[in-house]
């Protein structure tokens, strides 16, 4: 699963990725103390945005690969 972070008149930025394993890994910039994210299944996930603030006003889109 993939998380992607779109700032308001801006492109897609990669967050965070996590496995079917559950190895979660973050791109430059952002971290496990700020994204959170989990996963249940190979169906489902959630990612958490802790101590929210202004800069973080975003559209947020999870995706799958099937690889």
């Amino acid at each position: 699963m993939f998380w992607y972070q779109q700032p308001p008149r801006n492109g897609l930025k990669l967050v965070a990725t996590i496995t079917a394993w559950l190895q979660s890994s973050y791109e430059e910039g952002y971290s496990e103390a700020k994204f959170d994210i989990s996963r249940d299944n190979n169906d489902y996930s959630v990612m958490t945005i802790k101590n929210v603030t202004s800069s973080d006003a975003a559209m947020y889109f999870c995706a799958a690969s099937d690889h």
